[in-house]
């Protein structure tokens, strides 16, 4: 229960972390930011809409021919 400028997690040098923002790499808090990991709604809805339009994937691995499921 960490409030701003808290004693929430903390860098090497004693201060509040910071984080890149994954979508435009601004610095960001990490402690008490509502749209975490990024720096704004913003960002997190860009992100939000690559994954929908599936530029984002996560690899599968594919079954072996005549594993499970086929008769």
């Amino acid at each position: 229960m960490s409030e701003a400028g808290g004693n929430g997690r903390r860098g090497r040098t004693g201060l509040p972390l910071r984080v890149k923002c994954p979508q435009c790499g601004q610095p960001t808090a990490y402690e008490g930011n509502p749209w975490r990991p990024f720096c704004s709604e913003r960002c997190k809805l860009i992100d939000l809409g690559e994954w929908a339009e599936g530029r984002y994937a996560i690899p599968a691995e594919e079954p072996p021919e005549g594993g499970e499921g086929e008769t």
